[in-house]
């Protein structure tokens, strides 16, 4: 396998979704499953999380046909996080039913040796304690993206503020950028969040894309159109694996990699979320990724 080039930390859990159409069971989830995933067509990505003796083989397998690198994917016993939630008809919002943390809630993120100078890593949506615990393991890395949200946000400020101004890159939704600064102005939130130490911003507007913010210019990423979606959950993760993945493809971070990287985000969360969990994600192919990724650029530039 090729030497890991990114690092993704997070949750791993097993779903039960329900949308105003379908309910299914046991489907594989977490922010480290989707963004790993995502990923994995751009780059060699390593995955860093916990799961109980309980998880399947089936899922097991399936990372390792998307070719992620599971040295620092933890196996201890117990019974592995679960989440249910059942959406909205507008498939925007949704009702978390239950949360059961299980091993999720001793969780320790201790890098392998071999992830601990890797150039890219991706935070995925954990406490900001176990993100700061990750930023003291890693060594010179090219380019980090945080991804936090509202709970975090609310309960644990002075630490998230740290993670904050130690990375690259900081990922929320609009509602929550504002919510941090005080500023009813998403436009402002961002130019506030920069402020705090990182070199970029990227505020997350579900289907209206993206938007991402340096100290000199604003990026925008509209999402890929769709008729259709089956499942939404996961989609912010797969973005950001997939903008992670073609930046480290990349491995440069100017204005039109940085764009490239955003449109390539938006295009894999869009496989992403027409199919439950990684199901569409496990039949795509890089043609396929590389034509909506033609077309989008020709929605945006029809010239």
């Amino acid at each position: 396998m090729a030497e890991v080039q990114l690092v993704v930390v997070g949750s791993i859990g097993i779903d039960t979704i329900g949308t105003p159409t379908a309910k299914r069971e046991d489907v594989l989830g977490g922010s480290v499953s989707y963004a790993c995933a995502a990923a994995s067509y751009f780059t060699s990505v390593g995955m860093v999380g916990v799961v109980g003796n309980d998880f399947p083989d089936a899922s097991m397998a399936l990372y390792r046909q998307f070719g992620i690198d599971l040295e620092g994917l933890q196996v201890v016993p117990g019974e592995t996080f679960r989440w249910s939630g059942v959406y909205h008809d507008d498939m925007n919002n949704r009702d978390t039913i239950s949360t059961d943390l299980n091993v999720f809630a001793d969780f320790s993120p201790d890098l392998p040796e071999a992830y601990r100078a890797t150039p890219y890593v991706l935070l995925g949506n954990i406490s900001p304690d176990l993100q700061l615990h990750v930023l003291d393991q890693i060594k010179n890395p090219q380019f980090i993206m945080a991804d936090s949200m509202d709970l975090w946000i609310n309960v644990a400020r002075d630490d998230l503020m740290k993670v904050i101004s130690r990375v690259d890159l900081l990922t929320l939704n609009d509602s929550e950028a504002r919510l941090l600064t005080g500023e009813a102005n998403a436009v402002k939130a961002a130019r506030a969040l920069l402020e705090l130490g990182p070199r970029y911003v990227v505020l997350k507007k579900g289907e209206h894309g993206a938007l991402l913010f340096t100290q000199d210019t604003v990026v925008m990423a509209p999402a890929f159109p769709l008729d259709h979606f089956e499942d939404p959950t996961g989609a912010g993760d797969c973005f950001a694996g997939g903008f992670m993945g073609a930046l480290a493809r990349a491995r440069r971070h100017d204005t039109v990699d940085l764009r490239e990287a955003l449109l390539y985000g938006s295009v894999v969360a869009s496989f992403g979320v027409e199919q439950f969990g990684l199901d569409r994600l496990a039949k795509l192919t890089a043609e396929q990724i590389d034509e909506r990724f033609g077309l989008l650029g020709e929605m945006i530039d029809p010239a």
